[in-house]
C-alpha cells in the first residue's frame, strides 16, 4: 500500500487544478496515490483529471453524479483510500517541493503518530506570501509526540483539515468523516485533534494556501455562514459522547464564541440584514453549551449582552483606535520637532574631532566593515570615541559589553550626530541626518558588487521595487569617501552612484580577518554547532532573486545535497539576510537543522566566522564569493538560473565566464563536482587564482588600519596595491586622502 493517499476534491477550479496536481505528482517522494474527486464540476475539471489519470497510474478519478459539497466529496475519496496516511488537499492549493519526503521522514522519526501537523503559507493573488503567524507553536513542539491535553496551544493553530495528515487506521477506528455544510472542517478537526493520543509536529511550510481574489467559498456573502452553528453542535455532541473529553468543554466554548464573533465581524461574510439574527443565535448557543462554573470573559463576554450593545462596543473600539492613532501620530510629530530643536542647539557647537559615529546593516549592531574599523580604532587610536547607532533596545541588549550606543532617531542620537566629525556606515544614513560642514562620511559598502545597484536600477523596474533611487542618490551625496577592495568596485560605484565622493583603495576592512586566517580559525563556530574537527564543511550561501516576490527560490534540495556529500561532511546553510525573517527557512531549512541534517547559520551575526569554519563555498550570485576568495579556498558557482537572474536584476559582469571556480548549471553537475573531487582540483585552483588577482587586489589584511590612520587620523600609510593605475571617477583624489 502507498504511504500517502492524497485526496483532492474538485469543483470549479480548472484554472488552478493542473498546478495543484503537478505539485503532488512531481514530488521527489513517489510512494503515493492521488484520489481526485470530480464533484460534478461544470467546468473542465473532469477532463483535466482524466488526462492526468491516463498518463499516471497513481491517479484515481471519481466522477460524482451530482454535486455533494466539499465534505462529502472528501468522504467519497476517503472510501477509496489505501494509503497509510490521509492528506486532504484543496484543489486550488499546492504543495511545496520535497514535502512528502519530509513528512514521511518525520512520521518515521515519530513512529507513526495519529496526526502530523505541519505549517503553511498564505499566497495572495497579488503575489505576496505570508507565513502562518503561529509557526512558533510547531517549533516549540519539538521532536516528541504529544496529545492536545499536553500541548493545548496546538489547538490555537488554524483548525482546518489540510494542515495535517492522518493515520488512516486511526481515522477508521474512530469512524471520522465529514458532515455536509459550509464549515465542514470544524466537526472533523476538533474531534480528531482531541482524540489523537500521539500528535507530531513538522516545522516546515508544506502547503501554499491560495488566497483568491474571488471564488473563496468562505469569503462569499451569504446566509450559509449560519452553518457554523450546526457544525459546533456536532462538535459538542461528539464531546458529550466521550467522557474523557469533557474537560475540554471550556476551551471549546471559548473557541466557538471567538469563531462565531470573527465571522460576524468580517464585512464580507454575512448580509447586513442577517447579522442581528446571527448574533442572537450565537448567544443562545453559547448559553446552552456554557460549562458549569465557566467564566465568560474576553471576546465571549460580548455575547452576554444585546446586539445593540455589541454594535456600540465595536463602534466605540473603532473610534478609540482611530483617536489613539491620531494621538500617536501627534506625539511622534511633537517628539520629532523637539528632537530636531535639541539637535539644532548642538549644531552651533563645534564638531568633536575625536567623535566617530558608526552603524551597520541598517542599525543591526556591531557588524561588517564598520565593526572592523571600530575595533581597529580602539586598538591604535583609543583617543577616538566610537558611538554606535542601533535600531532598538533589543539590538542594544545584544551589543558587546562596553560598546557606547544610541537608539536611532532618539534625542541622544541627534545630539551625538550633530557633534560628530566622522560617520562610518555600510548603508546610507537616514534622510533625517543633516550633514554638517566639515563632517566626514565614510561609506564602506557591503562587499564587491555583482548585481546592479543605485542608478543602474532605473532600467530594472522589477528589481527596484521598493527602492527610491533618487532618494538613494540624494543620501549618497553625503559621502566623502567610498572604500573599494578592487578596481572593479571602484568603477561600478562611480557609475552606480554619480555623486561627489572620492574612491579610496583601502581594501575591505571586514576581510582583514580572512586574509590573515590561520588553519585553526573558525574553530569556535564548529564547536558551537557540534561540527567534528575532521569534517569537511561545505558552506552554501544563496542570494535573493528579484524575479520572485519575496526573493526566495529553492535552487537545490538541501537534504539531498547533504546526503550526497556523504559521511565526513557537514553542510552549513546561510541565507541572504533579507530572507532571514520571511518564509524561506520554513520551507525545510528549520526542520533539517533540527534533525541535524544541515547547520543553519543564517542568524550568525558575523559572516566571517562562518566562512572561516568552512572548507569550501557553494553559492550562486552572492557577493559573499568575493570575500570568500580572500581565504583561497575552493568555490563552486551554481548558476542554473543565470539568465533569469541577469534579466531581472542585471549584472556588472558575466560571473559564469569569470568564475572563482567550477560552474554547475544543474544539480546533477553540482553533485558530480563533489563526488568526483573536481571541486578542489587544479583547474579549480587556477580559476580561483585568476579571480583573486582581479577581485582581491587591495585586500592585504590592513584595510581597517588603513581607514583609521589615513581617514580618521590623517596619517600616512603605504597604499594597498601600490603601483596600480587610478581609474578616474567623479571625484578622484590621492590613493590615501587625508580628511578635510
Amino acid at each position: 500500500m502507498p504511504r500517502f493517499s492524497v485526496i483532492v476534491p474538485c469543483f470549479k477550479v480548472q484554472g488552478f487544478l493542473r498546478e495543484c496536481l503537478d505539485s503532488v505528482l512531481l514530488q521527489c517522494f513517489s510512494d503515493l496515490e492521488l484520489i481526485a474527486v470530480d464533484d460534478c464540476s461544470p467546468d473542465g475539471c473532469g477532463a483535466i483529471l482524466d488526462e492526468y489519470a491516463d498518463r499516471d497510474p497513481r491517479v484515481k478519478v471519481l466522477h460524482l453524479p451530482e454535486n455533494v459539497g466539499l465534505g462529502r466529496a472528501r468522504n467519497a475519496g476517503l472510501r477509496h483510500a489505501t494509503g497509510d496516511y490521509l492528506f486532504f488537499l484543496d484543489s486550488d492549493d499546492t504543495l511545496t517541493p520535497g514535502v512528502l519526503r519530509a513528512m514521511a521522514e518525520r512520521i518515521a522519526e515519530a513512529a507513526d503518530p495519529d496526526v502530523l501537523v505541519f505549517d503553511y503559507a498564505r499566497t495572495y493573488w497579488w503575489g505576496g506570501t505570508r507565513r502562518n503567524v503561529l509557526a512558533h507553536v510547531l517549533t516549540e513542539a519539538g521532536a516528541d509526540t504529544f496529545a492536545a491535553a499536553d500541548r493545548p496551544e496546538i489547538l490555537d493553530l488554524l483548525m482546518v483539515v489540510w494542515n495535517k495528515v492522518y493515520r488512516r487506521d486511526f481515522v477508521e477506528e474512530n469512524g471520522f468523516e465529514f458532515p455536509p455544510g459550509y464549515y465542514e472542517d470544524t466537526p472533523w478537526t476538533f474531534p480528531v485533534m482531541l482524540s489523537a493520543r500521539r500528535i507530531a509536529a513538522l516545522d516546515r511550510i508544506c502547503l501554499n494556501y491560495r488566497q483568491r481574489r474571488q471564488g473563496n467559498i468562505l469569503s462569499t456573502t451569504s446566509r450559509k455562514h449560519f452553518d457554523i452553528h450546526d457544525q459546533y453542535e456536532r462538535v459538542f455532541a461528539f464531546v458529550d459522547r466521550h467522557e474523557e473529553l469533557w474537560s475540554r468543554r471550556p476551551y471549546l466554548h471559548r473557541k466557538m464564541a471567538e469563531h462565531c464573533l470573527d465571522i460576524l465581524a468580517k464585512p464580507d461574510r454575512l448580509p447586513p440584514e442577517d447579522k442581528a439574527e446571527f448574533f442572537r443565535r450565537t448567544a443562545e448557543m453559547i448559553r446552552r453549551h456554557r460549562p458549569e462554573g465557566a467564566v465568560v470573559d474576553g471576546e465571549a463576554a460580548l455575547l452576554e449582552g444585546s446586539y445593540a450593545m455589541y454594535r456600540l462596543k465595536r463602534q466605540t473600539e473603532r473610534v478609540g483606535r482611530e483617536a489613539g492613532l491620531r494621538a500617536v501620530q501627534a506625539r511622534r510629530a511633537a517628539a520629532g520637532r523637539a528632537r530636531r530643536g535639541w539637535a539644532g542647539l548642538h549644531a552651533h557647537r563645534p564638531l568633536d574631532p575625536h567623535l566617530v559615529v558608526y552603524s551597520a546593516s541598517s542599525h543591526r549592531g556591531v557588524l561588517g566593515d564598520p565593526a572592523a574599523v571600530y575595533h581597529k580604532a580602539l586598538e591604535i587610536a583609543p583617543r577616538l570615541r566610537g558611538v554606535w547607532v542601533v535600531r532598538d533596545e533589543e539590538t542594544a541588549a545584544q551589543l558587546p559589553a562596553g560598546v557606547e550606543h544610541v537608539l536611532v532617531d532618539s534625542r541622544r542620537c541627534l545630539e551625538v550626530a550633530a557633534r560628530a566629525k566622522f560617520f562610518v556606515n555600510d548603508v546610507n544614513w537616514p534622510g533625517s541626518l543633516a550633514k554638517r560642514p566639515g563632517s566626514v562620511h565614510i561609506h564602506t559598502h557591503q562587499g564587491t558588487p555583482l548585481k546592479y545597484m543605485g542608478a543602474d536600477l532605473l532600467g530594472k523596474p522589477g528589481a527596484r521595487l521598493g527602492f527610491d533611487v533618487p532618494q538613494i542618490l540624494r543620501r549618497a551625496d553625503r559621502w566623502d569617501y567610498s572604500l573599494v577592495a578592487n578596481r572593479h568596485s571602484e568603477l561600478v560605484w562611480d557609475r552606480a552612484y554619480p555623486c561627489h565622493f572620492t574612491s579610496v583603495r583601502t581594501g575591505s576592512p571586514r576581510n582583514d580577518v580572512l586574509v590573515r586566517a590561520g588553519d585553526r580559525d573558525g574553530g569556535a563556530f564548529r564547536l558551537r554547532h557540534g561540527i567534528p574537527e575532521d569534517h569537511t564543511v561545505v558552506l552554501y550561501a544563496p542570494t535573493r532573486r528579484d524575479y520572485r516576490r519575496g526573493g526566495h527560490v529553492d535552487r537545490i534540495d538541501l537534504a539531498r545535497f547533504a546526503a550526497d556529500l556523504g559521511e565526513g561532511h557537514t553542510l552549513v546553510v546561510r541565507l541572504h539576510p533579507t530572507l532571514a525573517t520571511g518564509p524561506a527557512r520554513g520551507l525545510g531549512l528549520t526542520e533539517l537543522a533540527r534533525r541535524g541534517v544541515v547547520v543553519d547559520a543564517t542568524d550568525e551575526p558575523h559572516a566571517e566566522e562562518v566562512m572561516l569554519a568552512s572548507n569550501a563555498l557553494v553559492t550562486d550570485y552572492s557577493a559573499l564569493m568575493f570575500d570568500y576568495a580572500d581565504l583561497d579556498r575552493p568555490i563552486v558557482l551554481h548558476a542554473d538560473d543565470w539568465a533569469a537572474f541577469t534579466a531581472s536584476r542585471g549584472a556588472y559582469l558575466d560571473i559564469t565566464a569569470q568564475a572563482p571556480g567550477h560552474v554547475s548549471r544543474s544539480y546533477r553537475e553540482l553533485a558530480r563536482l563533489f563526488a568526483s573531487g573536481a571541486w578542489r582540483d587544479e583547474e579549480s585552483a587556477r580559476l580561483r587564482a585568476d579571480f583573486r588577482e582581479r577581485f582581491c587586489e587591495f585586500d592585504d589584511g590592513r584595510a581597517a588600519e588603513r581607514v583609521v590612520r589615513t581617514l580618521l587620523l590623517g596619517e600616512s600609510m603605504p597604499a594597498a596595491g601600490e603601483g596600480a593605475v587610478r581609474i578616474p571617477g567623479q571625484a578622484v583624489g590621492g590613493d590615501l586622502p587625508a580628511p578635510t
